[in-house]
């Protein structure tokens, strides 16, 4: 059976940024949304107002109203593109691994290292979760539950091709427990890097997972 040692197996492997917008309009609406999650980040998003949003893209609201009709539909462009592409690239760097714990620290790797280049993206996922109503609140929430479910087939997988027997459901919470508060913690001037704490975080997450789940042969 592998140990948490395995972690040293995995190699840093290039950033997978979303795709370049093609367009000028979709350059400018990336900027703004980047501009927003700064707004949001720092003023929450009651605290902002469509004139905040508008000083900090330098837009006028006029221009800003002709990409969106309400500060609920920058929120959510924020949530659904920030979601997205994790899940994206996650499903990329899983393609052709096969071992599950592996598989696992990945997953890990995959989060840690989008956030920690996005902590503003964070923490407005954080602190803003259940402000999206009716479609809009849907629509991010599917997406949600896609990467909830991609975490819980790695353990069950895990469970299988180990024999271990432990609730996925408390183990993939307490992952996430574990990984989406690093943002009111990391400090890049005295902490490591995402690959150094992926690796870490992995060995202190799986060690508990392997310990506690008892094998099904009894050892």
């Amino acid at each position: 059976m592998a140990s948490p040692s395995t972690a040293t197996r995995i190699t840093p492997q290039p950033s997978r940024s979303a795709t370049v917008p093609a367009t000028r309009y979709d350059r400018r609406l990336a900027e703004i949304l980047t501009h927003a999650t700064e707004v949001f980040c720092r003023k929450g998003y009651e605290g902002a107002s469509m004139r905040d949003l508008s000083r900090q893209s330098g837009m006028s609201l006029a221009g800003l109203y002709y990409y969106f009709e309400s500060k609920e539909r920058l929120l959510y462009l924020i949530q659904k593109h920030t979601f997205t592409t994790i899940v994206q690239r996650l499903k990329v760097r899983l393609q052709g691994v096969s071992d599950a714990e592996e598989r696992i620290r990945i997953f890990i790797l995959n989060h840690l290292e989008y956030f920690l280049a996005n902590p503003a993206a964070m923490k407005v996922l954080s602190h803003e979760a259940e402000v999206l109503k009716n479609g809009f609140a849907s629509e991010v929430a599917a997406i949600k539950r896609e990467y909830y479910r991609i975490c819980v087939g790695l353990l069950d997988d895990l469970k299988r091709e180990r024999g271990f027997q432990f609730s996925t459901r408390i183990a993939v919470l307490s992952l996430f427990g574990m990984m989406n508060w690093i943002y009111t913690w990391h400090n890049p001037r005295v902490d490591a890097d995402a690959l150094s704490i992926a690796r870490e975080m992995g060995d202190v997450f799986l060690r508990g997972v392997m310990a506690g789940g008892k094998r099904r042969d009894g050892r």
